[in-house]
């Protein structure tokens, strides 16, 4: 069974009480009579295994994220606009002809 922990509003008392999950949760003090509520802490958990870290095969779960998508890949460089592109020859290349 599992034990709560309770707290009067009224004289500020402190106590744990072993319930059922069944059971209704307390709700009048016994020293004074004031509103009791119920008093929540952090649970402790403990992993163990692999997996549970985010170091954990970070290397090859990026990778297949970028081989999976190759697209979106950002590049440092801009792309150059279609002004600076290399400029073709005025005159075709020389044709070969043997007669």
């Amino acid at each position: 069974m599992p034990t709560y922990e309770y707290a009067c509003t009224a004289c500020e008392r402190h106590f744990d009480v072993h319930q059922s999950f069944h059971d209704d949760p307390l709700e009048v003090c016994e020293v004074c009579g004031g509103r009791l509520r119920r008093v929540f802490h952090a649970v402790g958990v403990l992993f163990k295994g692999s997996g549970f870290y985010s170091t954990d095969s970070r290397a090859a779960s990026s990778a297949k994220k970028k081989q999976a998508d190759p697209g979106s890949k950002k590049t440092d460089k801009p792309e150059k606009p279609a002004s600076e592109a290399p400029a073709k020859p005025a005159s075709p290349p020389p044709s070969s002809t043997s007669e």
